[in-house]
């Protein structure tokens, strides 16, 4: 009988067994190698703005934060937020900032289960926060863009760690109308352009985004102007945010 020759000889049984455990061992190591490089990857210093100005009306601005947000977030290991109203700075419309990758209380082994496990609840805090800085109530006339680009710039400054990326997404159209900057007035000249960008540093008014990469949704959304000062408002905004130190701009 078979399982007497096995018994017998002892090679044919060995043979199997080293087979089994071989592939046992194999998935594993597939498993855990898997559950390793999606768990403890190191993400990136991230922030996100949302215009609850005019930009906010259209249901093209709040499905762009649904449809986009998530995936962004996947990215990240911390999360502040800002929104863009008339006085953005000092605003009373807020969300507390969420940091997504476990601390090392939460997880002193570095279990790679554990981590995935907190950064899928802290995931799914990010998009509703975002989404109620669409509704923050009205303060003053305008958008002051600027001003939830310094907010914003200060708490990521506050984390910034030299050996991770930082990443803002901005959804907002960038029509800011208060303050030093009124981008419906402004002289769009290169000449122009550059001593206005020039002021703003001097006066501290460009927010420090040293190394940052910037992703903006909904440029310039709905905007009824000349079509001619397109081109030189995506000039002047891509010379502002290089001025501030950003190293990638897209404006979508």
């Amino acid at each position: 009988m078979p399982e007497d020759s096995d018994i017998g000889s002892g090679k044919p049984a060995r043979a199997g067994l080293r087979r089994r455990v071989g592939a046992v061992a194999g998935a594993m190591t597939l498993v855990l190698s898997g559950v390793v490089a999606c768990g403890t990857e190191s993400g990136a210093v991230c922030g996100v703005i949302v215009d609850s100005t005019s930009y906010a009306d259209p249901a093209t601005s709040r499905n762009d934060v649904t449809s986009k947000l998530p995936a962004f977030t996947r990215g990240c290991d911390w999360i502040g937020f800002a929104a863009v109203t008339g006085s953005s700075e000092s605003s009373t419309c807020r969300q507390d900032p969420v940091p997504i990758a476990a601390t090392p209380a939460e997880n002193p082994n570095d279990n790679p289960v554990v981590e995935e496990r907190v950064r899928e609840h802290r995931i799914s805090q990010v998009l509703p926060r975002a989404v109620q800085l669409f509704d923050c109530p009205t303060e003053g006339e305008g958008s002051d863009v600027l001003g939830a680009l310094r907010y914003l710039a200060k708490q990521l400054t506050a984390q910034r760690r030299p050996d991770m990326p930082h990443q803002i997404i901005v959804f907002s159209d960038l029509i800011n109308n208060r303050g030093d900057l009124n981008v419906n007035r402004l002289d769009l000249s290169e000449d122009a352009r550059r001593q206005k960008i020039q002021q703003l540093r001097e006066a501290r008014l460009l927010p420090d985004m040293t190394g940052y990469t910037v992703t903006v949704h909904g440029f310039l959304r709905g905007r009824t102007a000349s079509p001619d000062r397109f081109p030189q408002l995506e000039a002047f905004w891509r010379e502002a945010f290089e001025a501030a130190g950003a190293a990638t701009v897209d404006l979508l």
